[in-house]
């Protein structure tokens, strides 16, 4: 369902954040990530005028992860910034996420090693949306994600889902896991 019409608006500010996964030859990931802020009007500011549609940031952060999804190399880019010779000197902060693990409590050791002063804001926040985008990107290729449909082959081999109980549509006491996934689904109890 598309959201409501809007009221009568005008485009000022465009974020795009994009995350590019790539199976390696060496059996390793990268995840490529990137911000970039656009105003579409001129703009002051402190370090002098930026001409609209000029990137306010364009920034790049790309891990490197092994199949358990952890962090073997890590480096960051900044190609536009709104105080050069400033920003950019971050980038090799970032080499301090190598040894984490994207599903270990990887948002809190963020926060720890890259948080305010430590880090670039953005960088930091783009770094937020790795573990989500990682699993996207093992699914169907590093993670079986067809629910043990071979269960009825090889009942023995077929795990529980990894997504199971990780959003509201698939809750195991739900009518989704029910259709989808009748293997792992269980009765909702009623209070």
């Amino acid at each position: 369902m598309p959201l409501s019409p809007p009221v009568s608006r005008s485009l000022r500010h465009t974020r795009a954040i994009t995350v590019d996964a790539y199976a390696r030859d060496d059996g390793l990931w990268d995840l490529d990530a990137s911000i970039r802020d656009v105003k579409t009007r001129d703009i002051q500011l402190p370090s002098g005028d930026r001409s609209g549609g000029m990137p306010v940031h364009d920034l790049k952060l790309r891990v490197t992860i092994d199949r358990q999804l952890n962090i073997v190399d890590a480096e960051a880019a900044s190609d536009a910034v709104p105080y050069p010779g400033f920003c950019e000197t971050i980038g090799p902060a970032y080499k301090k996420l190598i040894g984490l693990s994207l599903m270990n409590h990887f948002r809190l050791h963020l926060k720890d090693r890259l948080s305010g002063v430590l880090g670039c804001t953005h960088l930091t926040e783009l770094a937020q949306l790795l573990p989500t985008a990682a699993l996207q990107a093992f699914a169907d290729d590093e993670f079986d994600t067809r629910g043990g449909a071979d269960a009825n082959v090889n009942p023995a081999s077929a795990e529980r889902p990894f997504e199971l109980d990780r959003c509201h549509a698939l809750r195991s006491d739900g009518p989704a896991v029910a259709i989808y996934y009748p293997r792992w689904s269980i009765k909702a109890v009623s209070g």
